[in-house]
């Protein structure tokens, strides 16, 4: 099993300073964000993206980056993880604002209620809300889905509710470091349960407060990787993380795209950890991993999609 170097340590032990011990001493959700908004933040002036707004996509709230290169550019749909519970809009500006800038995109960052005020469906009905919004503002151009960690998932579920209930047609779905599964059967939830900034007890916390019952843990609409028919959804590119406990989710759900004939595009970085690609301020390893995951992402955007890896 791989191991960081050392400063990837460094990085997850001043990040696990700085987040709250979620499933343990501190469950209150309250308490849990206000410790999240209290944390340092570092001193970075933000990317400049040509027109940023935040505005209504019919009842849900959106904040539009469009970096103004082309007319007609195509579109992206970004769901902020953070556990169903927690970020929003600014805790993934940065990250939204070197999309829009790297892929030429439009990109449309969703701000969809969260748990445990809101549990499922509500996340991913705001999701599909402003899919149909977006694909009506931006009629006739292509549309990517793409989110980390439970942002993810919500990209995921948004492909299969696009097909279920006829459109509107996604392009791409990008995802990176899915959330996927209620039951946290992967080998890497226990590999990887405690030391690499994301614990087995976070995770275990998240879906507590997203899920209401045995049944919802059953939904695929909930937990994809319950879905046996993946058929007929768009490639896909799924990067994964070696020291994430959510590692197996993201590749157990590329093998089983690839199994229904979905061309997928599968990276795994060894030695990296849940969150990374949002730190590449810090780490000159997770700048590359973005600059490559934006590639592909501009290529499925403006052109076609590579050929199937794994």
């Amino acid at each position: 099993m791989s191991r960081p170097a050392p400063e990837v340590q460094a990085v997850i032990e001043l990040a696990t300073a700085n987040f709250p011990p979620l499933g343990t001493e501190m469950t209150d959700i309250a308490e849990v964000r206000a410790f999240f908004a209290a944390r340092p933040r570092p001193a970075v002036d933000p990317l400049p993206v040509a027109h940023v707004t935040d505005t209504d996509a019919d009842g849900v709230p959106v904040r539009v980056y469009d970096p103004a290169a082309v007319q007609d550019a195509p579109v992206v749909l970004f769901l902020h993880g953070g556990g169903f519970t927690l970020c929003d809009l600014d805790s993934h500006d940065g990250f939204c604002r070197a999309m829009a800038d790297a892929t030429g995109a439009v990109v449309v960052s969703v701000d969809y209620r969260r748990a445990p005020e809101h549990p499922f469906p509500a996340a991913p009905e705001d999701a599909y809300t402003a899919l149909l919004w977006a694909a009506k503002t931006y009629s006739g151009r292509r549309i990517a889905v793409a989110g980390d960690s439970a942002g993810a998932n919500l990209a995921t579920v948004l492909t299969l509710l696009a097909r279920d209930r006829g459109g509107p047609e996604i392009a791409f779905q990008a995802l990176y470091y899915p959330m996927l599964d209620p039951t946290r059967s992967g080998a890497s939830h226990r590999e990887n349960a405690q030391g690499y900034f994301l614990t087995a007890d976070h995770v275990r916390w998240y879906w507590r407060q997203y899920l209401n019952s045995e049944q919802d843990a059953a939904d695929p609409y909930a937990a994809p990787l319950r879905r046996t028919d993946l058929g007929g959804l768009p490639p896909a590119h799924v990067v994964t993380a070696g020291l994430d406990p959510l590692r197996d989710d993201g590749e157990a759900y590329a093998a089983a795209l690839t199994a229904a004939g979905v061309r997928v595009l599968v990276r795994r970085y060894e030695g990296m950890f849940h969150g990374f690609l949002t730190m590449a301020s810090a780490l000159p390893e997770a700048a590359a991993a973005c600059e490559s995951a934006f590639t592909v992402l501009r290529a499925a955007l403006h052109a076609d999609v590579p050929g199937a890896v794994s």
